[in-house]
């Protein structure tokens, strides 16, 4: 073969080969998406970066909502420990103060909110009148024989037990209705219409809640 032909044959292969590819082009879509700068992605590139995009705004609505309830919950504790403490200073007793305390150990024993102030007023008039020969009980618990360290403690105490969270007193109010709970705490054999009258002065305190509690976490 004459050496002068070698070079139109290298050109005519590589031109064979070039043309025997496939090339598929690529397109360039131009996005553009809030909080991100301009990009220009193709396929899944796009996907990709619109996925992100997404769960970063899913995770934000997430939060949001979260600190959302958790500032409700927060807020309703709040209004009820108003109420309560509103009541005890319009009728000047001690236990002004104490409400956002009930409130707290009320839910953490299901028990409805106005129960304890209730109960105290009903007891002592709201701590005027705690039991004489042991401190700190504004609410007759044990017939005024056991003191508390604390009226705070006293609290804690009083509503374990009505919520029948005490092993050694459950039977008597576990799983029970508030007005059950007071005939068990003052049966009307011994004090005839206790549950009724304590029953009327948490619904001067305020409303029953109707709603359970909402717990938040973030």
């Amino acid at each position: 073969m004459a050496e002068h032909n070698r070079p139109n044959m290298k050109k005519n292969n590589l031109i064979r080969f070039v043309q025997s590819l496939v090339i598929l082009p690529v397109v360039a879509v131009p996005i553009v998406i809030p909080g991100l700068p301009n990009a220009e992605i193709s396929g899944i590139n796009q996907n990709v970066l619109v996925q992100k995009f997404n769960n970063e705004v899913y995770g934000d609505l997430v939060v949001k909502d979260a600190v959302d309830q958790k500032l409700a919950v927060q807020e309703a504790k709040a209004k009820k420990a108003e109420s309560i403490d509103a009541y005890f200073q319009a009728h000047n007793m001690p236990l002004e103060g104490t409400g956002m305390k009930m409130v707290v150990e009320a839910e953490k024993n299901k028990l409805d909110w106005r129960l304890m102030p209730a109960i105290a007023v009903r007891e002592s008039t709201g701590g005027k009148n705690a039991c004489e020969y042991v401190l700190n009980n504004p609410f007759g618990w044990g017939s005024c024989k056991i003191g508390f360290k604390s009226t705070e403690e006293a609290i804690e105490t009083v509503a374990l037990n009505l919520g029948g969270n005490n092993p050694k007193t459950e039977f008597h109010y576990a799983g029970k209705t508030t007005e059950e709970i007071l005939n068990r705490y003052n049966p009307p054999t011994i004090a005839p219409n206790y549950a009724k009258q304590v029953m009327s002065i948490m619904n001067e305190i305020g409303v029953e809640d109707k709603i359970p509690p909402i717990t938040a976490t973030i």
